[in-house]
């Protein structure tokens, strides 16, 4: 069975909070779940001490039965100091694209007209 410690989503309408809880990854997710350790209310201010409440022992404890933690979830564990922070690097998605490119050459190539 392979677990995972993600947040699954309750509230109402545009009031999202969420459940911090254990699961098996096959579950849905607002489905069926093994523990929950923690909440989340991103609604309010992120220095407010009720933005997210966290079992740090019960994160730990499922963490070495070989939980693992989804992206989001990761992100609070490390700034709580739990686990190692995910370090992500995409070269890539920082270039721009193919009709920025074109643009980018078009004006490149009006500043040189003009100059020579």
């Amino acid at each position: 069975m392979a677990l995972r410690i993600r947040m699954a989503r309750g509230g109402t309408k545009k009031r999202p909070n969420y459940s911090i809880v254990v699961s098996d990854s096959r579950s849905p997710r607002d489905g069926r779940f093994i523990e929950k350790i923690g909440f989340h209310n991103p609604l309010l201010p992120s220095d407010h001490a009720d933005r997210l409440k966290l079992d740090l022992e019960k994160a730990k404890e499922w963490i070495a039965k070989g939980a693992v933690a989804s992206d989001r979830v990761h992100k609070m564990l490390a700034k709580a100091g739990l686990v190692k922070a995910r370090i992500h690097n995409n070269p890539q998605k920082a270039q721009p694209k193919k009709k920025a490119q074109e643009r980018a050459a078009a004006a490149a190539k009006a500043a040189e007209a003009p100059a020579s």
